[in-house]
């Protein structure tokens, strides 16, 4: 610095230890430490990342001026690791142990001095270092940061992080000196600069209005500076030096100020922590990826907001203060898509943000306390304020419940925020117009948000805040506006796109030629055509980007409007024409504005444009001899002093018609007879009518409802000067009812309002669509709705609330009947309020006294976007014979959804065979009416529905996009496939359809691309259709429950104490088949190494995608576990080429294509490759690895944080595979997992080392350890174990403890189950042991179940009933089949009755064990047809097994065959209707039951030691004959081998089981559901014990 100048001092605790300025660093602070700090020692501490760009320099400064001075000190410099990893125990350990190392000669002592030179990581830990060396030494904090200068370098506060959180050891210590050099801004990264700047509008809006002011002034001079980038030479800021030292001096002196009145945080203090609370539960959760600054501005805005829910804070101070931190380029919302993208969307459920704030330091036991704002600049209380969680989790919830009123007698004031069409019609004018204008009681809302930051883009006007925010003053540049060039983001605000439109072709060419007008997914389907046309027409250079008639626009700079005669269609926007009208004065020559196409829509939004216009001096003349015609003369306008903007008319219906319906009283004082507002009409035309009592004058409206439950229907009423408010009025008509005198049906018929369908949303078919949830029936008109009220008392309630589609309207309409609705309301979207009354749920809470809860639907998955995305339609698309049929029809059956063959479906609407359409009309006529019926059938189904589509559906090109745009529209397009040659052959037997007149294979190369885009999705079959389900469709459950998000395997993973995943190292599944079953068992999980394949076309080269997907296929249907995919590159440990990006991109994508559950992504692929996958993993779960093979990370020096932090922003779980020298380095990752876990808990991690030596961590390792098996060609990573390996050692370290199994029942002691479990426990690995405990009381056995080492057991007779009494719940299998057979033992879970005991659940696995022979033997119900039935024989307790079995195998109808109908009959009554059970014991019965379709499947239930009856025998010669395919009979009888039934159905052709294949199922389902361990059937087999102990014998 200019030696010259004295730097700023700032005092704090009564001593000017603050110095501020530019270029301290260096000969400036050596020589104040020198002078003022004196010390033998000083001790220079800073990180790795600064030292070569600082240390040096000071170095020399310091040698240079202790020679000078002939001063005897010397300078030590020691240096971290950077990031907060270094802020530990560790650290602190090791920079104490150096200091009084011998080494240093001498070591410190206790006047030494120590400069922390850094950010706050250094500032805070290096701090605590001193407070506690030596019993406290002195410390300088020399802060680098922004975010360090104005925030923890000041007060004294140090700490170091602990694996419970951060900042809990520590102690207050004052710097000594705190040495603030400015200088360092200019080489701090911009992000890094954002961030700190958070702190400094923190302290402006707790103590400083002036302050504050100042920032929202400077904000685009700062940060146009720092956008330069950054540099060490000073020019980065030098137009800003005097704002950034202005703006840093302000922060400072109010913190030094509260420090210094409240060092140890009595109350004041807790000022500085506006925004934290919230701020930092955020923080707990986002961090590292999201910074300290970016969470605080959100829980700053988050805070402000509830201090207006509160009623402490005006609605403009919370836009305010958004404005102002959106103007620093801060995130003011957890959803900001730069949040959102960094965090990779990760969720912050409020369960997860309450419990972290559960924890703030300033809290007062359990109640919170957060910083309250009363006004910018004051706070309500000079501490923090309690505030119950019940209204922290409302702001913080994406829905709210509205509860109805608990008063009926309430009379209320409210006067509605500024109209939104007159805001935004008042800034368009302001700014075209010259001169100062001052705008009162401005709509503070997004939209308006929208509007004023695209013309500060735009350079259209400047703005500035007054009278606290309460007035904007707006400085207009008369119509001289710049093209931006950027993308100008409108979000869903039709006002502002319209208006906009018109006003960027305005624009002139400087440094920019285009400007272009974008929105979101809703925004760029809403028409702004009719408008766009208009301005081409006349000279506007305007081009569509994406969809015709919509945006986003680019329009060219410099082309301005010739003027001149223009027509417009305007019978689908007002907002069309009042664009055109407020432009046109700027017109190359006086404008005449025809309106044409029939009668304006309304037309009071004309005249209020028209009528403001003239406010701003520009008089528009309406024709008298042309109909709908306007004349607009050239000219410029005039900014009138002040504009006062009315309250919003539509706005104002909510709160009246709250009173209309609550039998209360509200006036709304701002809106009367002479507003400018159609809705102003509401209370006289809509409310009077339903019989309320309404008073209007001039300013204002007074709405008196009648008793509640009386509200009148209308019989019709037009609304179209109102439109907006006919959502109000449809509420209200859903309680409406009927005259007493039949002259006034219940029915509410609104018209006039056909412009409602092009709104944020289709708003008449959504108000029909909601108010059905209600059980409220409604028909949409051609321009309007009928409602049929009914009784308020019968209102249903909405399962999962009232979905918004974005739109405040609907939001706000539907929390009206919230307040009368029996059991309130949920509205789904409480935030989309914002476009027009931000604190509308505030003023439902405050003078209407409403009880508000806060919903977390995320949390909850009852988001709208979630069920609409779970329960849209699927479209199958594929080759003829490719088996979309058979696929749809099995996807049906497990989603439980309808099926339709648009094939069949368009035979039977026409009445003709496609054949025969194809000769009457041609093959283009045939695929135009194959078009138009899938439009149809999408419009008319668009839920719960899977279609077929015709192979050629892509042979049209207006086909193919909406295929496309339906998967765009994250909507599901399957493509089903089969090997072509096998296609083939299946269509040389079809005769069904025409034969293709192209070579097949040349047809399926020309749409397999179209297929490939036309599909989001694919499944792979092995074999062409037949009328048996195909083994590969086994997976074909996983695969849609995946793409569709009805599972989440993570979850089932996460709850597991210890899991574990086998890599495949096969080169190709389909050889590895045999053993796949036995190397699965033990593991959660399965990973097929994609790299290690061996593609037989593509020798020596990547696997190719085609290969790729049958090793899917074949594996999905080899193994019930979930799949990792894994493309392991040649530096990561793998063989995949690391050049190969293409190749590894398109086989990542394939993996999201097939709907695997696990992708593994390497963090080292190419950020485009990451990003890519990561934005379109849909339901698939990534697995963010980085492998380091040589060795060249350590788990305790904190370089693996960056790799950690990094795979944070794209892992839903993490996977760190290290190297291990030695045992410590097993150490060092158990503590750096530890660290992780603390930090994020729900992110889970796998953590391992390689090599021998890092055996002890894959057996340490609790989460998807990944594990080899003996029966795989080689391991693939070294040192890798197998599950049995680790359980075993896990057991010999006494981790997993062991338990005793039990058999319960009498007589068992010939039960081979011993033998089978004993063998299946040592076989994994497990410690446990399984033991006979005969008896026939089942009230002996509690001491037993109850006791610490019980595992679980078995039950037999008699005990299957008795047992019950013993347990605490008995799963839906055992309440349906009425036994118990398993008892499970969950640890998780308390036992209702034994309090701190385990709780015992009973099971039934006699259905599973059932399940399993069937499938294994074939018998699995048909995928090929809407039916498939089968037989259960007998009426015992079997066979309710046997029917709970089949209906849970997808078989209906199920045919009960026996003699004794009586008991047949019991059976049948005790399941639902929906199992379908069919009664047989007639001949008669028989033919009809057996005729269509006939029984694939038997289970025999009855005694086999005897001669079956004459009567069954004769019975089942007629149902078991029927079947000429035969079928599969599970006879239950355990002995003779051959009963005589199983020889009645072997002669029919039927294939035969024996019942001890079932004993051996249940044993495999026991086991499972006792250790989540699957063993082999074929290991299970009770003939494999017996054979053996006769062979020991």
């Amino acid at each position: 610095m200019d030696s010259s100048t004295e730097p700023t001092r700032v005092s704090i605790l009564g001593k000017e230890d603050i110095v501020v300025d530019y270029d301290l660093w260096g000969p400036y602070i050596v020589n104040d430490l020198l002078t003022n700090v004196p010390s033998s020692s000083y001790v220079l501490i800073t990180d790795t990342n600064l030292r070569d760009t600082y240390v040096p320099s000071f170095e020399s400064a310091f040698l240079a001026i202790t020679t000078e001075r002939k001063v005897q000190s010397r300078l030590l410099k020691y240096q971290v690791p950077p990031g907060e990893t270094s802020k530990s125990r560790a650290t602190k350990t090791d920079i104490e142990d150096w200091l009084l190392s011998e080494k240093r000669d001498p070591p410190c002592d206790t006047k030494s001095v120590i400069i922390a030179l850094g950010g706050g990581v250094i500032g805070d830990m290096i701090g605590f270092v001193a407070a506690t060396f030596k019993r406290g030494i002195r410390f300088v904090q020399v802060p680098t940061s922004l975010l360090a200068m104005v925030d923890s370098s000041i007060g004294g506060k140090t700490a170091i992080d602990t694996p419970a959180g951060k900042n809990l050891i520590g102690a207050f210590w004052q710097p000594a000196k705190i040495y603030i050099d400015l200088n360092f801004l200019n080489t701090l990264p911009k992000r890094e600069f954002i961030n700190g700047m958070a702190e400094v509008i923190k302290t402006a809006a707790i103590w400083n209005e002036e302050e504050f002011e100042y920032l929202e002034e400077t904000a685009s001079r700062v940060m146009t500076a720092i956008r330069n980038a950054p540099d060490s030479t000073g020019r980065r800021l030098s137009d800003v030096r005097s704002v950034i030292k202005q703006l840093v001096l302000g922060s400072v002196r109010v913190k030094a100020h509260v420090v210094s009145a409240d060092e140890r945080e009595g109350g004041l203090r807790n000022l500085l922590n506006f925004g934290h609370s919230i701020g930092h539960a955020f923080e707990g959760i986002l961090t590292p990826q999201i910074l300290h600054g970016e969470c605080v501005s959100i829980g700053m805005v988050l805070e402000a907001t509830l201090a207006r829910h509160l009623g402490f804070l005006d609605g403009g101070a919370v836009a305010r203060l958004a404005k102002c931190l959106s103007s620093y380029s801060l995130p003011i919302s957890a959803k900001d898509p730069t949040i959102r993208r960094r965090s990779a969307n990760r969720k912050c459920t409020v369960d997860q943000l309450l419990s972290i704030m559960a924890v703030d330091k300033k809290n007062d036991g359990k109640k919170k306390r957060i910083v309250l704002l009363s006004r910018i600049g004051k706070t309500q209380e000079k501490k923090a304020s309690v505030v119950a969680d019940r209204d922290i989790s409302v702001v913080l919830s994406s829905g709210i419940r509205v509860n109805p009123l608990a008063s009926s007698h309430l009379e209320v004031s409210c006067t509605p925020p500024g109209s939104k069409s007159i805001s935004n019609r008042a800034l368009v004018l302001a700014a075209l117009g010259e001169g100062e204008c001052r705008i009162k009681n401005l709509l503070h809302s997004d939209d308006t948000e929208v509007m004023l930051n695209a013309l500060v883009k735009l350079n259209g006007a400047s703005f500035a805040w007054e009278e606290g925010g309460k007035v904007l003053m707006v400085k207009g540049n008369g119509g001289r506006l710049e093209a931006h060039g950027e993308e100008l983001y409108l979000g869903n605000a039709g006002t502002a796109s319209r208006f906009l439109t018109t006003v960027v072709t305005l624009a002139e060419s400087k440094t920019k030629d285009f400007s272009v007008l974008t929105g979101n997914e809703r925004m760029k389907k809403r028409p702004i055509g009719p408008l766009v046309e208009a301005l081409q027409e006349n000279g506007a250079a305007a081009e569509y980007l994406e969809s015709k008639g919509s945006l986003p626009l680019n329009i060219k700079a410099g082309q301005g409007m010739k003027g001149g005669d223009i027509n417009l269609a305007a019978t689908i926007s007002s907002q069309y024409v009042s664009s055109l009208l407020m432009c046109a004065p700027y017109a190359n020559k006086d404008v005449t504005l025809r309106l044409i196409g029939g009668k304006p829509i309304s037309q009071l939004y004309i005249d209020m444009t028209t009528a403001m216009m003239a406010s701003f001096g520009i008089h528009v003349r309406k024709s008298g001899t042309e109909e709908h015609t306007y004349h607009i003369p050239r000219g410029r306008y005039k900014n009138p002093p002040e504009y006062v903007i009315e309250s919003d008319a539509s706005s104002a219906t909510y709160p009246l018609a709250i009173a209309a319906i609550t039998g209360t009283t509200c006036t709304v004082p701002n809106i009367g007879s002479s507003s400018l507002q159609g809705d102003a009409r509401f209370a006289i035309e809509v409310l009077r009518p339903m019989g309320c009592t309404v008073e209007q004058n001039e300013r204002s409206t007074t709405v008196t409802g009648p008793s509640k439950g009386t509200l009148k229907a209308i019989n019709e009423v037009d609304m179209e000067p109102m439109t907006d408010a006919f959502l109000t009025a449809s509420v209200l008509a859903a309680v409406a009812q009927g005259s007493g005198d039949g002259k006034v049906t219940a029915t509410t018929r609104i018209v006039g309002i056909a412009n409602q369908r092009v709104k944020e949303c289709n708003r008449i078919k959504a108000m029909k669509d909601e108010l059905a949830k209600f059980g409220v029936t409604c028909r949409e008109l051609p321009d309007g709705i009928e409602i049929d009220g009914r009784p308020y008392a019968d209102l249903s309630k909405p399962i999962d609330g009232v979905h918004c589609y974005d739109d405040h309207r609907v939001a706000m309409s539907f929390s009206v009947l919230g307040t009368i609705a029996p059991e309130g309301t949920l509205i789904q979207e409480r935030e989309c309020v914002g476009k027009t009354w931000p604190g509308w749920w505030d003023t439902l809470r405050q003078p209407f006294g409403a009880q508000l809860d806060g919903v977390d639907l995320e949390a909850n998955k009852i988001s709208s976007d979630f069920r609409q995305r779970s329960n849209k339609s699927i479209i199958i698309i594929g080759m003829r014979g490719a088996g979309k049929t058979t696929t749809g029809r099995f996807a049906a059956s497990v989603l439980g959804w309808q099926f339709l063959d648009l094939d069949e479906h368009l035979e039977e609407t026409v009445g003709r065979t496609i054949p025969d359409i194809i000769k009457d009309s041609g093959w283009d006529g045939f695929r135009d009416q194959e078009l138009a019926l899938l439009k149809k059938t999408l419009h008319e189904r668009p839920t719960g529905h899977i279609f077929a589509c015709g192979g050629g559906i892509v042979e049209l090109q207006e086909a193919r996009q909406l295929l496309v745009g339906y998967h765009q529209a994250k909507g599901l397009v399957i493509l089903v496939e089969r090997d072509i040659e096998d296609v083939i052959a299946f269509l040389q037997i079809d005769k069904t359809r025409p034969a293709y007149v192209d070579d097949m294979r040349g047809v399926w190369l020309r749409r397999k691309p179209w297929y490939l885009e036309c599909s989001n999705h694919q499944f792979y079959s092995a074999k062409a259709a037949s009328t048996t389900t195909n083994t590969s469709l086994k997976g074909l459950d996983r695969f849609l429950k995946t793409i569709i998000g009805h599972d989440d395997p993570l979850e089932t993973l996460k709850a597991k104490e210890h899991s574990y995943f086998v890599s495949l190292t096969v080169p190709d599944v389909a050889a590895a088949a045999s053993i796949l079953e036995e190397v699965a068992v033990g593991s959660d999980a399965i990973e097929l190494r994609v790299d290690l394949l061996e593609d037989p076309q593509g020798k020596g080269k990547s696997p190719s995608v085609d290969f790729v997907v049958q090793q899917v296929s074949i594996l999905r249907a080899a193994t019930t576990l979930p799949i990792i995919f894994t493309v392991r590159t040649q530096s990561q440990g793998g063989k995949m080429p690391d050049d190969a990006i293409q190749d590894i991109q398109d086989l990542l994508q394939l993996a999201l294509r097939m709907g695997i559950e696990f992708l593994d992504l390497e963090i080292s692929l190419t950020e485009p490759v990451l990003q890519t996958i990561s934005q379109s993993k849909g339901n698939t779960k990534i697995v963010a690895s980085h492998h380091d093979p040589k060795g060249t990370l350590s788990w305790s020096n904190g370089s693996w944080v960056s790799h950690y932090n990094k795979a944070l922003l794209y892992g839903d779980i993490i996977k760190l595979v290290g190297v291990a020298n030695n045992q410590a380095d097993n150490l060092s990752l158990t503590q750096f997992r530890d660290w992780v876990t603390n930090a994020h808990p729900s992110i889970p991690i796998i953590a391992i080392n390689m090599g021998i030596e890092g055996q002890l961590s894959r057996i340490q390792n609790p989460f998807l350890t990944p594990v080899s098996h003996p029966s795989l060609p080689f391991k693939a990573a070294p040192g890798q174990l197998s599950a049995t390996e680790i359980r075993t050692a896990l057991s010999l370290h006494g981790v997993l403890k062991p338990k005793s199994f039990y058999l319960f029942g009498k007589p068992i002691t010939q039960s081979k189950s011993p033998a089978m479990h004993n063998h299946f426990f040592r076989a994994t690995g497990l410690p446990h042991a399984y033991h006979l405990h005969e008896t026939d009381d089942a009230s002996t056995l509690e001491p037993l179940v109850r006791s610490i080492g019980f595992g679980g057991a078995s039950v037999t007779i008699p005990l299957k009933i008795p047992i019950t009494r013993l347990l605490d719940e008995i799963d839906a299998a055992a309440r349906a089949i009425g036994a118990v057979n398993t008892i499970v033992v969950d640890r998780v879970r308390s036992s209702h009755t034994h309090t701190g005991k385990p709780r015992l659940i009973g099971h039934n696995t006699d259905w599973t064990g059932m399940r399993l022979v069937l499938s294994n033997a074939g018998g699995t119900a048909s995928a090929s047809t809407d039916h498939s039935s089968a037989l259960v024989i007998g009426a015992g307790g079997t066979a309710r097994a046997a029917l709970y079995t089949l209906h849970q195998m997808g078989f209906s109808p199920v045919l009960l065959l026996g003699r004794n109908r009586e008991k047949l009959q019991a059976v049948k009554d005790s399941f639902p209707v929906g199992y379908n059970i069919s009664i047989v014991t007639t001949a008669a019965e028989a033919d009809a039951a057996a005729a269509t379709p006939p029984p694939a499947v038997a289970i025999a239930t009855i005694p086999a030691d005897t001669p079956i009856d004459e009567t069954m025998s004769a019975l089942l010669e007629v149902v078991l004959g029927k079947s000429e395919a035969g079928g599969v009979l599970l006879e239950m009888a355990y002995k003779p081998a051959i009963t005589p039934l199983m020889q009645l159905a072997r002669a029919k052709g039927w294939k035969t089981v024996q019942g001890l294949e079932v004993l051996a199922g249940q044993g495999v389902g026991q086991f499972e559901l006792w250790t989540g361990i699957r063993p082999l059937l074929r290991d299970a087999r009770i003939n494999r014990y017996i054979g053996k102990k006769r062979k020991e014998k």
